[in-house]
């Protein structure tokens, strides 16, 4: 175990590592778990500064899970692979605490994707009244993640509607070209994970993940997990982000998205906008069309069931601008200038 001031953190059997408060009376009451999932190519170290803020600010509420399973070459293998590991490596910590009660994600880039494969994994509906039983715990008819309570969803620069529409990878300059030779190539760089970004996997005739993320599909609660968190939220650059565009980041089209305007907020310089979403029980209408404008829309109509919180964010001074899709997540202490405002959003809205 390591201490690094109040905050004492201890690698897993499973990988990764908990950080948690130093004080034993506050290790023993606190009950809420967030985990921290790494997005494409990265590792449990990319959110250090973000957990031990966690864990400073809400020393007796949190203990934090900085997830390893995925890690560097491993987010390669596919949403859907590393979405099963992740659920596995959730219900080992949870296994090893047994005073846990409720549960919240904070996911980075793709990882997100990843978290909400996973929480389709790990939900366990309500149990309902019959007439030969009769639910008494309160708790028992509410839906549970992995048996724990689920309250936010929160995810940092992913890409909710894949990365096939114009503009959704920024550094391909919207150059129709470059965008369709993209999607011909992507798997031999990125694998897996590519063609489920890019929406050309076809697993057994089956739509691609993303689209069948939706909903409820066979023995997986996609929707009905995302729909029991008590919040969603999702942290979007508006610029310089040159990995994930600012549309499929905020699961907006291009029409929705806001004009906004430098902060002045002294507490969050780099949050320029915010507005909270009301969901719309739309009629999900699934098409077999491959038009990357078609398939963009069905996956903001079926995302947009629920509700989200959107929280946008500008890098547009910051020196480090060219690093937002990494700045916004506060990837190292040298970078934590930047975008500490915004984990400190994140954790001053966090629900208990």
């Amino acid at each position: 175990m390591t201490e690094n001031g109040h905050v004492c953190s201890s690698e897993t059997v499973p990988g990764g590592e908990n950080v948690f408060s130093c004080n034993e009376s506050d290790v023993s009451s606190a009950d809420h778990l967030v985990v921290m999932v790494n997005g494409i190519l990265g590792s449990s170290a990319d959110w250090k500064f973000a957990a031990e803020q966690f864990v400073k600010s809400l020393p007796d509420k949190v203990f934090v899970h900085r997830s390893e399973r995925n890690a560097a070459s491993q987010t390669l293998d596919g949403v859907d692979v590393m979405g099963e590991r992740l659920s596995e490596e959730v219900l080992e910590v949870i296994k090893q605490k047994p005073n846990l009660r409720k549960i919240s994600f904070v996911a980075h880039s793709v990882g997100g994707l990843v978290a909400r494969y996973a929480i389709g994994r790990l939900y366990r509906p309500p149990k309902e009244n019959t007439d030969d039983t009769l639910v008494e715990n309160c708790e028992e008819a509410k839906p549970t993640i992995g048996g724990l309570i689920p309250v936010n969803f929160i995810t940092v620069a992913t890409p909710h509607l894949g990365s096939r529409g114009n503009k959704q990878v920024p550094f391909l300059f919207g150059l129709p070209a470059l965008e369709k030779a993209a999607v011909l190539v992507i798997h031999w760089i990125f694998r897996r994970t590519g063609r489920h970004l890019f929406l050309t996997d076809n697993d057994e005739g089956k739509p691609p993940l993303l689209k069948r993320m939706l909903e409820d599909y066979d023995d997986f609660y996609f929707m009905s997990a995302l729909r029991s968190f008590q919040r969603r939220v999702t942290y979007a650059n508006v610029g310089y982000d040159h990995i994930v565009g600012w549309r499929t980041s905020s699961i907006r089209r291009n029409i929705e998205l806001p004009k906004w305007q430098e902060s002045v907020n002294e507490k969050y310089p780099h949050v320029v906008y915010e507005e909270r979403c009301k969901g719309f029980d739309f009629e999900l209408d699934s098409t077999n069309d491959d038009n990357a404008d078609d398939v963009e829309e069905e996956l903001v109509t079926g995302l947009s069931r629920v509700s989200w919180e959107k929280v946008d964010v500008s890098f547009h001074n910051s020196r480090s601008r060219f690093a937002a899709h990494s700045v916004i997540q506060v990837k190292n202490h040298n970078l934590h200038t930047d975008g500490a405002d915004v984990i400190q959003h994140m954790i001053d809205h966090f629900c208990l």
